[in-house]
């Protein structure tokens, strides 16, 4: 398998922005925090991160099965965590990485596959739009965004529900590189898409999707509590972070890095907290989040048999 030179220039960009985040902020109160980190809740928070997976996991489950696929979770749960290797690229399109790996697998075809997991990146939106509502009332900007997000989410829906707007817009990304190829699988895929939205899947999906944005939100909590902070209750933090992945989301830079940082940063200051310790928490919640499941999804990647397949073709 082979990484472009784009990958490793945002590795390096990544290194380079917290480490400004690092250089603004009082770095004698920010080794202070660190050393405040009561390692004993890592474990929860790890679980609880990771709890969070097997939401999604039921969730891709669910939409394979309903479309008369199931495959053993031996190889099926690799290659759904190898997703998460390349889940800092803008909009997660990175993901579409599992289609080949099914591909490979079990030769289900990229136009069963591709738009499965473009309608998994509806759903999390979905999912993130739902505890976001909790932010109404701890932030009086977030009915905007939220507002705004809803929107376009049923922009996003009306375009998959009917079949002339979803070509039109694959026909416009057709043209992004990376896309390209997969262009064909979705012109060719659009009952998939439209089966894989119907209500009960719907309803169902968002479930999931909502779980997992909870559990994530809570082993945030305790990544706070880790540091002794408890002037914010959990139903002010789960807006909090939401609200930042939101805007992360909506600069379609890849990981939403430093845009993501930047609110999660500016909303905890907004709360009472001083911007070191601000700072040393989004570092930790970033990295116990995003990065933690990047890493895991390298080490899927290699479990699924990513690498040497991808080197013998």
């Amino acid at each position: 398998m082979k990484f472009t030179k784009k990958f490793f220039i945002f590795l390096i960009s990544s290194i380079i922005i917290y480490a400004t985040f690092l250089i603004v902020s009082d770095l004698t109160k920010l080794s202070e925090h660190i050393i405040d980190f009561k390692i004993e809740y890592l474990p929860l928070i790890i679980s609880l991160v990771s709890a969070g997976w097997l939401a999604l996991y039921f969730r891709w489950i669910l939409l394979l099965k309903n479309l008369k696929y199931s495959f053993p979770h031996k190889q099926n749960f690799p290659i759904f965590l190898s997703g998460f290797a390349l889940s800092v690229t803008p909009g997660k399109i990175g993901e579409l990485l599992k289609s080949q790996l099914l591909k490979e697998k079990f030769d289900l075809p990229r136009k069963i596959s591709a738009p499965v997991i473009l309608v998994e990146r509806f759903y999390n939106a979905i999912g993130i739009v739902i505890i976001s509502l909790f932010g109404i009332l701890v932030f009086d900007f977030s009915g905007i965004v939220i507002l705004i997000t809803a929107c376009l989410l049923v922009l996003i829906f009306l375009i998959l529900r009917y079949e002339k707007l979803f070509n039109i817009l694959i026909q416009k990304f057709s043209k992004i590189k990376f896309l390209s190829k997969f262009s064909n699988s979705f012109l060719d895929s659009y009952d998939v898409i439209k089966e894989s939205t119907q209500p009960r899947i719907f309803i169902i999906s968002s479930t999931l999707s909502s779980i997992y944005w909870i559990l994530e939100s809570i082993a945030v909590y305790f990544i706070l509590r880790s540091f002794g902070i408890d002037l914010l209750s959990i139903f002010d933090v789960i807006p909090t972070y939401a609200t930042s992945i939101i805007l992360g989301v909506a600069s379609l830079i890849p990981g939403g890095l430093g845009v993501s940082e930047s609110t999660l940063i500016g909303l905890l200051s907004l709360q009472g907290l001083t911007i070191s310790t601000a700072v040393s928490l989004t570092i930790f919640i970033r990295l116990l989040t995003l990065w933690y499941s990047v890493f895991i999804g390298f080490i899927a990647l290699k479990i699924s048999g990513a690498f040497s397949l991808n080197n013998s073709n």
